[in-house]
């Protein structure tokens, strides 16, 4: 059973660091994407970064481009999310999710997939001085 799981998330002051972990378990990482998403509150789920893991293949949402940073650690089956200069309206519930590269409709090379089978509980990010 695909599982993963959050961490790293926690309070922060503006400008300051976080590094958000994303790992799996009950499969290997080098065939799926990871997409990082958040939602802050009264607000819509929001793209963040993606990364096709075994490629290294990575996007960013434009609000993050700079200061996010996605990485993976095929060893350990992981995936980080370093985030920097975070700002006020950084804050939020930070997720990850994953699909596999081989799924109906899904071009390779892409690494926003239709549509995300498996996700993670999410990790709370406050950046508030």
């Amino acid at each position: 059973q695909l599982q993963l799981v959050e961490s790293g998330g926690g309070l922060v002051q503006p400008g300051g660091s976080l590094r958000l972990s994303c790992e799996a378990s009950g499969f290997t990482l080098d065939q799926y994407v990871i997409g990082w998403f958040r939602q802050a509150p009264g607000r819509e789920r929001e793209e963040v970064s993606c990364i096709r893991v075994g490629e290294g293949r990575t996007e960013y949402a434009d609000s993050v481009k700079g200061r996010f940073t996605v990485s993976r650690d095929l060893a350990k089956n992981m995936v980080y999310l370093q985030m920097n200069g975070l700002k006020p309206e950084d804050t939020a519930v930070y997720y990850c999710a994953t699909e596999f590269f081989g799924i109906p409709r899904f071009p390779p090379g892409d690494c926003w997939p239709p549509s995300f089978s498996s996700w993670g509980q999410g990790t709370q990010v406050t950046v508030s001085s």
